[in-house]
């Protein structure tokens, strides 16, 4: 099963399944192709935007548990 957690980088996480994409989109996260994805993690990046990580994380889980 694939799955995330906040310790996830941003840029293994669209490896994992681009549609994560949409995930990140949706809160804000529009520079998934800058070089900060490349190294931050989800919990770092949410950190950033305001977002709820554990809500995120548990979103993009939910979106991975069928593929």
């Amino acid at each position: 099963m694939k799955s995330v957690t906040k310790d996830t980088i941003i840029t293994d996480a669209l490896r994992l399944d681009p549609g994560t994409a949409e995930f990140f989109f949706s809160i804000g996260m529009h520079c998934l192709g800058c070089p900060s994805a490349a190294g931050e993690s989800i919990e770092e990046a949410c950190m950033v935007h305001g977002a709820d990580c554990d809500k995120l994380v548990a979103d993009i889980n939910e979106y991975l548990k069928d593929k």
